[in-house]
């Protein structure tokens, strides 16, 4: 059984809300039995994978089997794992991850949320920490829930409960990583602990050094992910030189980059290039440093998405912090997204 699977096993037997979804499947035929129960529009996940392959939204049953095709076709070729299970699916759903870090003597925390709902090609393009949507009630409801949920299977290290939220502020498990995720930094920005160290410290045998009411809060910080794409033509990935290299820097930014002047950008890997972090004591500074800090990065001889932020920073629906999933398609015209 898949990994992803498994966790939504547990999820469930831990008292987690779930989405409606099916055992995995292999075929189209097999599929079709679980129309009626799952309904459209529904959600195609691949078993194996990540980083949004084998992901499609169906709208109907008339596309259902060439998506399925397609999505099936992408993972075994990709991962050797045709398998793919069936979801109800939320058009504007948030996705929220919560940060957990738990030991090997049945301590556990959680260090708040993340909003990671702007993705591209269900990948993630910018993060903030936290939410615009959470209530403290809430987020510790959630955070206390996920923790529980990974001291039930013994898990001990850093990782991530992954959840939607739809429009009534009902959540939903997706599923758990079981590492630091690329977005990790801004919850060490809000939160002041060094998530790397603690991981190292908790895979040593060590005891939590911090207990819940230690997770304090303060300010808002946001990610950004520059990468060697053309936000014009679909955030089409490209290769060549890095010419001059200067980043930002400055109170409250954060990069985290391999880039230097002289750099090839090779066509075999992801095009993350680098990690633009900002902090500041509210979102409305952020999101003003973080301005500021793309104004001053130079990667020059690149295409990037450098200029795609300096545009999506400046959107009323995202200043206004009405983000979900499928906010960069329906507002492609607005962001220049070709």
């Amino acid at each position: 059984m898949g990994d992803k699977v498994q966790a939504r096993k547990v999820a469930i037997e831990t008292g987690l809300p779930v989405l409606p979804g099916t055992p995995v499947t292999h075929t189209v035929r097999e599929a079709e039995r679980y129309f009626d129960e799952i309904g459209f529009p529904m959600i195609l996940k691949a078993v194996a994978g990540g980083g949004g392959r084998g992901i499609r939204p169906v709208q109907s049953r008339s596309e259902f089997t060439h998506l399925y095709t397609t999505a099936q076709s992408e993972v075994r070729d990709a991962f050797n794992d045709d398998g793919i299970y069936l979801e109800r699916y939320l058009p504007r759903a948030r996705h929220i991850e919560i940060q957990i870090l738990c030991d090997a003597h049945g301590n556990g925390i959680h260090l708040g949320e993340r909003n990671c709902s702007l993705q591209r090609r269900r990948q993630k393009v910018l993060e903030e920490a936290p939410s615009t949507v959470l209530s403290p009630a809430l987020r510790a409801e959630i955070g206390s829930k996920a923790v529980k949920t990974a001291l039930s299977i013994g898990y001990r290290g850093a990782g991530t409960m992954e959840f939607l939220l739809d429009d009534q502020g009902r959540y939903y498990f997706m599923e758990m990583n079981t590492r630091l995720q690329v977005e990790h930094p801004i919850t060490e920005l809000i939160t002041g602990v060094d998530l790397v160290r603690q991981q190292l410290l908790v895979a040593a045998g060590e005891p939590l050094e911090l207990r819940q009411d230690d997770i304090v809060i303060e300010g808002h910080a946001l990610e950004m992910r520059i990468c060697a794409e053309d936000a014009e033509h679909d955030f089409r990935p490209v290769t060549g030189d890095v010419e001059e290299y200067l980043p930002p820097g400055g109170p409250g930014v954060r990069v985290d980059s391999h880039l230097y002047s002289g750099y090839s950008i090779p066509p075999h890997y992801d095009s993350l290039i680098s990690k633009l972090c900002v902090w500041a004591p509210t979102r409305e500074m952020a999101i003003a440093r973080a301005k500021r800090a793309l104004d001053e990065y130079i990667i020059g001889g690149m295409t990037t998405t450098i200029p795609f932020f300096k545009v999506l920073l400046d959107n009323p629906h995202y200043l206004a912090g009405d983000t979900y999933t499928n906010f960069l398609a329906d507002y492609a015209d607005a962001l220049g997204i070709g």
